[in-house]
This record gives C-alpha cells, sequence and structure tokens, in this order.
C-alpha cells in the first residue's frame, strides 16, 4: 500500500495552477530545484509522468489530470479535519463548488454580502471542471455546486440554458486554417467534447492546438491566434470575435448551467443557495451576447 505525500500534492497542485516550475517555486517560497524535486518524488511514487516538460509551458499529462482532482479533494478532507481539530466547528462551514468563469468578481461580490451578514459562516469555494465538481458532491465532499451539464441529464435546483458562442481572434484568425486548431480545456470538458463533435459533423478537420484548465488562459490563448474556442457569452473579450452560423459552424445549445443543493441542506446551506439562484437569473435576463 502506498500513502501519498501531502506536501508533494500540494506542489504539484501550484505547478498545476501556475502553469511551470518558476511560478510555482515564487508561490510557493522555495527554490525551483527543489519544486523540480518534489514532483520527480510523486512521480516516482505514483509510477506515472504527471507532466509533459517538453514546451516552454508545462502542461499536465492525462494521467496528472486524473491525479489533480483526487489531489485536491484530499487536501481539501485534510484541511477539513485540521479545521475541526481546531475547533473550527463543521456546521459553520460550507462548501461551495463552482465553474471558473463563474469564480470572479460576480460571484465574489455576491459571497461577500453573503459573508457579511454570516460571520459565523466559512465559505470553501472550489474551481473546478464541472464533471468533477459534480463527482465530489455526489461524494458528499461539496454541499452546494454549480455545474454546466448536458440540459436534462441530471435533476437539480434550477437550470438555465448556457448561451456559448464559438470565437475566434480578432487581430490573428484562426478559422480558415486547415486543419482548424482549437483551443480546449481538458479531457471530459463538456465544451472540449461538444467543439470537437459539431466540426467533425461539419466535415472540418481540427487539431488541438492548445489545451489549460485556467479559463484566462484559454481566453488570451485565443486572443493571440493560437486557435478557436467555444465559451460561454459572459466570458467573452473584445479582443475576440463571434463566429456566428454564416460561418458554417453549427451552434452549441446542449449545456445548462445547473444548481445543485441538497434537499435536507442546512439553513445556512439553503439560504446561499437562494443567492446563487438571484445570481444566476440575473445574468440570465442580461445576458445578449452571442448568436444562439
Amino acid at each position: 500500500m502506498r500513502n501519498l505525500d501531502l506536501d508533494l500534492l500540494r506542489t504539484f497542485i501550484c505547478v498545476a495552477e501556475s502553469g511551470g516550475f518558476t511560478r510555482a517555486a515564487e508561490r510557493l517560497h522555495r527554490t525551483q530545484s527543489t519544486v523540480s524535486q518534489q514532483i520527480q518524488r510523486l512521480e516516482e511514487s505514483t509510477g506515472s509522468i504527471l507532466l509533459d516538460r517538453s514546451n516552454r509551458i508545462v502542461v499536465l499529462t492525462e494521467e496528472g489530470e486524473r491525479l489533480l482532482g483526487y489531489a485536491r479533494r484530499i487536501l481539501k478532507l485534510n484541511d477539513e479535519a485540521c479545521d475541526v481539530l481546531a475547533n473550527n466547528l463543521r456546521e459553520g462551514v460550507i462548501r461551495l463548488g463552482v465553474p471558473e468563469d463563474f469564480a470572479a468578481d460576480v460571484l465574489t461580490h455576491v459571497l461577500a454580502d453573503f459573508s457579511r451578514n454570516r460571520p459565523h459562516v466559512r465559505l470553501d469555494v472550489t474551481s473546478d471542471l464541472s464533471a468533477r465538481l459534480q463527482h465530489a458532491y455526489e461524494l458528499q465532499e461539496l454541499d452546494i455546486i454549480l455545474v454546466k451539464q448536458k440540459v436534462g441529464s441530471k435533476k437539480c435546483v434550477a437550470s438555465w440554458p448556457e448561451r456559448l458562442c464559438w470565437i475566434d481572434s480578432q487581430k490573428f484568425p484562426a478559422l480558415e486554417r486547415d486543419p482548424v486548431p482549437l483551443v480546449v480545456f481538458p479531457l471530459h470538458g463538456l465544451y472540449r467534447d461538444e467543439m470537437m463533435s459539431r466540426l467533425s459533423s461539419c466535415g472540418r478537420r481540427w487539431r488541438i492546438s492548445y489545451c489549460s484548465t485556467s479559463l484566462a488562459s484559454i481566453q488570451s490563448a485565443v486572443a493571440n491566434g493560437l486557435g478557436i474556442s467555444v465559451l460561454p457569452a459572459r466570458a467573452v473579450k473584445e479582443t475576440h470575435r463571434l463566429l456566428g452560423p454564416e460561418t458554417g459552424l453549427v451552434a452549441i445549445n446542449t449545456i445548462e448551467l445547473a444548481l445543485h443543493c441538497r434537499e435536507d441542506a442546512r439553513t445556512t446551506v439553503k439560504q446561499l443557495s437562494d443567492c446563487l439562484y438571484t445570481l444566476c437569473q440575473t445574468l440570465q435576463d442580461g445576458c445578449d451576447v452571442g448568436w444562439l
């Protein structure tokens, strides 16, 4: 039986989120060589290559992507146990999971207002791919989740159509290249699968040119001409060009934003769920970007 070293997992998560050893070392206040050695030790203990170091930007391998979700959950449980032993009662923690395009100013304002009115409550927010959030919720590791899912695929408190847009660069268009370069999220991301399916259905050849877990990185990669992508309307930037139906691309309208909260949840959890419902409804009413 092998045991994963928590310190090595923390370093691995930091490297994955930072996109390289240099920035991870700065965040961890360690030398780059120490960070590299820790990743090597983790790879040796797992028997897997976790990072692809062949490019300037370090990216996760398929094994690394698998481990990342587990690493976050392991450390979250570890930190939660430490909180409980330090007399931070479990009842005072609400564990929320959201997609990265929601973990921005619009959400933090709502959470800040919620916290000011309930100073005894601690919010523990996780930003990740929807599939991983859904899995953690099913394991009861999260109390509330906002996730992207296939329309009607799972029962939820409420759902809203997710307005998705095909986007290209304003300055460096990539759509006419053959094969079409794609900027994508990692494996099992809903947008990624839908993009590939739609392009194949309209007879376009494609290749993956850039892959990242970071929304900001995806937005920047498209803006700088690395390829086309699909993002929610609220994530479209001025540096992007919307690709309408005249381009031959098939609209993606099979995804919804879903709010999940258990019926037997604590009162404070249900109150936060109500706040998120109001936020999502407001965003839905005010979103007019896109051509779906």
